[in-house]
């Protein structure tokens, strides 16, 4: 008797660090990964081929990149290129937030879920060692996984795929070591708000920073290439 089909799943991947881990967790679930990544205009191209890299050295079976320019949007500092991106930590929700940023791409990966029969569609975000984005904290999921009840056919006939955010509860240090302990080749990853065409990072942005805390506090050399 051949063995079942493993289930499969879209994984939103960005390039960064927290993505990265995410997909290699789902991996190490058995499930058949099938990336999907955004190119919303962000100021630096180098995290979409840092997502090809990724996907390449965990075993995504697919990945897709879909275009979405957020660009005419505006109101962040990650796709308006006149708005400095901050260099010291800010109070309250920083210029980085792309506003509806995750909703949007929650969507796309809902749309994917239904059209290849995805049991769940995994996101890396975190909600301690983070930015503070509005979207990326258990409310945001809770109310999609509610959304994908009702906003599909997969949902009505009762079949919505889970929204699994497995990073959530967890400091970066302990995302860093379950992603070590998985195999995940972090100098591949790009988190830099602002890093250059090579993908080499300021080292002073806000992800640099909870990055390269994560590091030291998991004990683990950081294999970040600075500009």
């Amino acid at each position: 008797m051949s063995a079942p089909a493993p289930s499969i799943a879209v994984v939103l991947l960005s390039g960064g660090l927290d993505s990265a881990t995410a997909l290699a967790m789902a991996r190490a679930e058995g499930l058949r990964c099938h990336a999907l990544s955004v190119d919303y205009g962000q100021r630096h191209r180098a995290e979409l081929t840092a997502a090809g890299a990724v996907a390449r050295q965990l075993g995504a079976a697919a990945h897709t990149i879909v275009p979405l320019d957020l660009r005419p949007i505006g109101g962040s500092a990650l796709t308006d290129s006149a708005i400095a991106v901050p260099e010291t930590p800010t109070d309250g929700i920083p210029i980085t937030y792309v506003p509806a940023r995750n909703t949007l791409l929650l969507a796309l990966a809902l749309g994917l879920a239904e059209t290849i029969g995805a049991s769940q569609i995994v996101i890396g975000v975190n909600a301690l060692d983070y930015s503070g984005y509005p979207d990326c904290r258990p409310a945001f999921i809770a109310k999609f996984q509610e959304l994908a009840a009702v906003a599909t056919k997969a949902g009505i006939e009762g079949n919505a795929p889970r929204i699994h955010a497995p990073l959530i509860d967890l400091t970066k240090a302990e995302i860093i070591r379950r992603g070590t302990e998985l195999g995940v080749d972090y100098a591949l990853t790009v988190s830099c708000y602002q890093a250059d065409d090579q993908g080499r990072a300021c080292g002073r942005c806000d992800s640099c920073r909870l990055r390269a805390e994560g590091f030291r506090a998991a004990g683990l050399p950081d294999p970040t290439r600075y500009a």
